[in-house]
């Protein structure tokens, strides 16, 4: 599956999409079609990418 990678702490432009996106500057940051997950909540990923979480 295609990603895009954005270090926010060398990129001011990535820093504000951030910001924009889910209103907080904490990483990490995955936006699947849209979905916005902030940080690493596999269960919420699952259901975000459609799959089966368990």
């Amino acid at each position: 599956m295609p990603f895009h990678e954005v270090d926010v702490t060398k990129s001011e432009a990535g820093l504000r999409a951030l910001m924009r996106k889910s209103g907080q500057t904490g990483v990490p940051v995955i936006d699947v079609n849209g979905k916005i997950v902030v940080g690493f909540d596999r269960a919420k990923l699952d259901r975000a990418l459609g799959l089966r979480s368990g």
